[in-house]
């Protein structure tokens, strides 16, 4: 029998990392601040937990968070109780120095500690093909790895905590502004009478199409023809790793002149209510 995983946070995330660890024949017990939020693993045969204390008397507890705020609150609260001997998984996207922090802490605490943001989302979650970027002990890794090949296609440890970190701002980097530059390759052919469909075909088979183009060519499309289509990675969050990233490189004297241009833009786009569309939206907004 497998040990039983707690997870705090169950977003869409970490509602599907809940899912699929199911799947996989994990209990799973789930913690969220707003109960509602919790229901959908909860359908599926997680456990809910009283409080956030609960988790604590799982081996396993994994976080899925959207800052580094909530997640120092959440460590904060489970080692009040206690978790000597248990190992904390970090799934959420911060800053390096924050999760080296993090990492502090719940090693004071007497856990086990490693971050693994991934790349992906939720669909790739369900089906655990995720790209898993680790951070922490060689045996904390070890001790983590066996769930990780449960959410993840391929998982690497790079280091110690905050290298996963990096590695995820760096993955993200080029994604956010290929957005905002396919928009403005899109405006070259805006009056030219090629279709959406045409022009996003084209492009995908082309060395112009990277992964994320050719598997959501079709969400590009229909947000092209004018309706926006909701995002498992919208721009919400693409706008908080880029400012991630930014704020990263400014702390090491490092230029992203890209990035710096393409944050203004993404700002509009919160501005303008998009938040919660697919950065597809984004393209949109540039190609006209």
């Amino acid at each position: 029998m497998n040990n039983e995983i707690g997870i705090a946070g169950t977003g869409r995330m970490g509602t599907a990392f809940a899912k699929r660890l199911l799947e996989t024949g994990h209990p799973v017990m789930v913690w969220n601040r707003s109960p509602e939020g919790a229901e959908a693993a909860i359908e599926a045969g997680a456990t809910s937990a009283a409080d956030l204390s609960a988790l604590t008397k799982c081996d396993v507890i994994m976080i899925s968070l959207t800052n580094a705020e909530a997640v120092s609150a959440v460590v904060d609260a489970l080692a009040a109780p206690g978790i000597k001997g248990r190992l904390v998984i970090d799934m959420s996207t911060l800053l390096p120095v924050e999760t080296e922090t993090i990492a502090k802490a719940v090693t004071l605490a007497g856990a086990e500690f490693v971050e693994c943001p991934v790349g992906g989302t939720v669909g790739p979650a369900l089906k655990g093909l995720l790209l898993g970027m680790a951070g922490g002990s060689e045996a904390a890794f070890a001790r983590a790895k066996p769930i990780l090949d449960h959410l993840c296609k391929r998982v690497e440890h790079l280091g110690p905590a905050g290298t996963g970190a990096r590695m995820k701002l760096a993955v993200n980097l080029p994604l956010a502004i290929y957005w905002q530059t396919l928009g403005e390759a899109l405006t070259l052919v805006r009056d030219a009478g090629i279709s959406p469909e045409i022009a996003i075909s084209l492009i995908a088979d082309s060395s112009a199409g990277p992964i994320v183009l050719k598997n959501r060519a079709q969400v590009v499309i229909d947000t092209l023809n004018g309706t926006d289509q909701p995002g498992t990675f919208d721009i919400a969050g693409l706008t908080k790793d880029l400012r991630l990233a930014l704020s990263l490189a400014k702390s090491e004297g490092r230029e992203l002149p890209l990035a710096q241009t393409a944050e203004p833009i993404y700002n509009g786009a919160l501005n303008a209510g998009l938040g919660g569309f697919d950065g597809a939206s984004l393209t949109k907004r540039s190609a006209q």
